[in-house]
């Protein structure tokens, strides 16, 4: 009804590491938000955990990106790395089940860091609202270190 009530949602860090612009992530569906908008995370953690309460509505069988829906209507798409699909599941665990409900930092996948490195691939972890048509306003917390679990980005509907 008024426009200056309404509540920003927020995304918060799937995983430690500092807050960057798509524009930085070295992958041009990306960087170009052709997937969708949002942030990246140039990651340090291990673990990646849910950046909102949603259905887990798919996992990637190689499970280096996973998606969620938000009860708000966004559509939210955590991909861990850069062309991390080519290890074809290799340093990557499933710890949620796919199809459950989660809650923001409810655990997800597991990486194996050193591994996945040593095969030469980046851990940049874009966090995207994949149907951005429905933001009205977005604002990145850009150049931050953020912990698991802390905001990343907020965003009005």
């Amino acid at each position: 009804m008024f426009g200056f009530l309404s509540k920003a949602n927020v995304l918060k860090a799937p995983i430690a590491g500092k807050v960057i612009d798509l524009k930085e992530v070295p992958d041009q569906v990306f960087a170009e938000k052709m997937a969708g908008d949002g942030a990246a995370i140039l990651s340090t953690g291990d673990t990646i955990v849910s950046p909102a309460d949603g259905k887990l509505f798919f996992i990637f069988k190689t499970n280096h990106a996973f998606g969620l829906k938000l009860d708000n209507g966004a559509e939210i798409l955590v991909h861990i790395g850069v062309d991390t699909v080519e290890l074809k599941g290799e340093g990557f665990t499933r710890i949620a089940e796919e199809g459950t409900y989660v809650k923001a930092g409810d655990p997800i996948i597991k990486l194996d860091r050193e591994f996945i490195i040593s095969k030469g691939y980046s851990l940049v972890t874009p966090v995207l609202i994949t149907n951005a048509d429905i933001i009205k306003k977005l604002e990145v917390k850009t150049g931050k270190e953020v912990k698991s679990g802390d905001v990343m980005l907020s965003y009005k509907l």
